[in-house]
């Protein structure tokens, strides 16, 4: 039986975090055996480790759930994928479209790197439908990075959003989820508003394509003075919190919030007559499937997307890259095998 290097922890904690042997089983009917090239991080990778998230997690556990490999061998009933095959992994398995698998009791949220085992080890073997075949026009370190940054902003201002030319969108800081927004938009014609408390990454993320740029502080204010009190047809909130208040403010009339992220709190908070009068769309965006994220890849291909990434790290190098994540990247943080 063929072994393989991963970084697991023993139990809750991210001071048990390093590199462990473990068995690699062969792949079963309709599995696939995949050699990791890439491993991208998300801030609820950490969170995983540090309080389980609630999740029923099986020890020793590998973290994180976004990675870009190789089929090395596939299994009997297999005929989505061959040995050789470039390959992106899915952020909920079994999500293949349309909404989620759940229901109000137990809302859907079996991932990778969580419900299931993550993508940090050498070697994985997994059904074949919890990938898809990576792009084309990126490496492994840049297709590492769709599963779930990529797709969230995908699903928020294009599956679900229908962004059009035009219109006008806000989008919190300069995360990955952020910047993966800023570069769609761009790609769609929209005018964009960035907000992020750092003035060095507004003029970096100023390069990407964001017309305007906005203090965390004060943000929906200025941006309706900017607007002349017209708003934003689609607002990206990555904070959630008190905050959500500024959301509700700030959107057009008729227009759309995604709450993405809840950074400043998971209870939110808001004006109700916002909400009434305005009537927009409030939706919390949870990443999204694999048909959404098939079209994701073919977007990448066709327009040229480049995932912004702040650094790589190389396989031995995970605890620096998790400390990397910490200090609030620039894009996305990649660990290359």
């Amino acid at each position: 039986m063929e072994k393989t290097r991963q970084w697991s922890i023993s139990g809750l904690g991210p001071q048990d975090l390093r590199i462990r042997e473990a068995i690699v089983s062969a792949p079963g009917v309709d599995e696939i055996l995949v050699r990791t090239e890439a491993a991208s991080l998300n801030y609820r990778d950490k969170l995983v480790m540090e309080t389980g998230m609630g999740l029923p997690l099986a020890f020793p556990f590998v973290p994180v759930s976004d990675m870009a490999g190789i089929v090395e061998e596939v299994g009997v009933s297999v005929t989505r994928f061959r040995p050789g095959d470039r390959v992106i992994s899915t952020f909920m398995p079994g999500r293949l479209d349309g909404k989620g698998i759940g229901d109000a009791r137990n809302p859907p949220y079996r991932t990778l790197g969580g419900f299931h085992p993550g993508v940090l080890s050498e070697l994985v073997t997994f059904p074949a439908d919890w990938f898809v075949a990576a792009p084309k026009t990126l490496d492994a370190a840049g297709g590492s990075t769709l599963p779930c940054a990529g797709l969230t902003a995908w699903m928020a201002l294009v599956e679900s959003g229908h962004l059009k030319a035009g219109d006008k969108v806000l989008i919190q800081g300069t995360g990955g989820v952020a910047l993966f927004a800023v570069q769609i938009a761009r790609a769609h014609g929209a005018d964009i508003y960035v907000t992020s408390s750092s003035e060095e990454k507004l003029q970096r993320v100023r390069e990407l394509g964001a017309e305007h740029l906005l203090p965390r502080k004060g943000w929906a204010d200025r941006l309706l003075e900017l607007t002349d009190g017209y708003g934003a047809d689609h607002v990206l909130d990555i904070a959630g919190g008190s905050g959500f208040a500024e959301a509700l403010k700030a959107v057009a009339v008729g227009g759309r919030v995604s709450l993405i992220g809840v950074f400043d709190g998971l209870e939110l908070a808001g004006s109700a007559p916002d909400l009434l009068l305005k009537a927009p769309v409030v939706q919390g965006v949870s990443v999204g499937h694999r048909r959404a994220l098939e079209d994701l890849v073919r977007a990448v291909d066709t327009i040229g997307l480049k995932p912004v990434i702040d650094k790589r790290y190389q396989f031995e190098e995970a605890g620096e890259a998790f400390a990397h994540l910490d200090r609030g990247p620039f894009g996305k943080i990649v660990i290359e095998f």
